[in-house]
């Protein structure tokens, strides 16, 4: 569930965490019936009460959503110095510094450290998979990072689905694939050729 940092024992004692629990529940009845805002106002009311990991990285969705991105970082930040292995958070907050106005693709891989690099790719957590858009902010990270065949598949990916500036980047970054695959063509080529060379210039006439 999304309590994860809540356990049966603290919510019979602390009934600040029952009523934290309570807002975070009613904050992502929200969010499934679309009522964004309504779910951010409820996640925040419950950090309020009784801050943990599970509220903060909820909160930080709906900012994201609302396209308030640097409070989503702010939020998901804090989720993860309470529960430093969620891999969601971290890769929810890799997208997050690519896709906000100053992009630190650095910071994007930094916590792309953290998520192992197949379930990156394969499951984009909890922004909602479906999303092209989400696909295409892990393509833009992808290529910031360098894995350009893994970027390639995503702005694929978010094409497929609708996402129409997506075309122009899979045109890109075909054409650095293909460049990188020339120069390292040209490069084996010179290597072999300057063997080739010495080889000629050790022989004794």
């Amino acid at each position: 569930g999304y309590a994860t940092s809540t356990t049966p024992h603290s919510t019979a004692t602390d009934p600040a965490e029952v009523e934290a629990l309570k807002c975070l529940e009613q904050g992502t009845l929200k969010l499934e019936e679309g009522d964004v805002q309504a779910a951010k106002d409820l996640y925040k009311r419950s950090i309020g009460i009784k801050k943990n990991a599970s509220s903060l990285f909820n909160y930080g969705v709906t900012c994201y959503h609302l396209k308030e991105f640097d409070e989503a970082i702010e939020a998901w930040k804090e989720s993860i110095a309470l529960q430093p292995s969620s891999p969601d958070a971290h890769t929810n907050l890799a997208s997050a510094y690519i896709i906000s106005p100053v992009a630190r693709p650095d910071l994007a891989l930094h916590h792309l450290q953290h998520v192992t690099f197949s379930s990156f790719v394969s499951h984009p957590a909890s922004l909602a998979p479906e999303d092209p858009e989400i696909a295409f902010n892990l393509a833009a990270v992808l290529e910031a990072c360098g894995r350009l065949e893994d970027a390639l598949v995503q702005y694929k990916r978010s094409k497929d689905f609708g996402v129409e500036r997506a075309a122009m980047h899979i045109r890109n970054v075909s054409a650095k694939i293909l460049g990188k695959k020339m120069n390292e063509a040209s490069q084996k080529q010179a290597a072999e050729h300057q063997g080739n060379d010495d080889k000629g210039s050790d022989e004794k006439p």
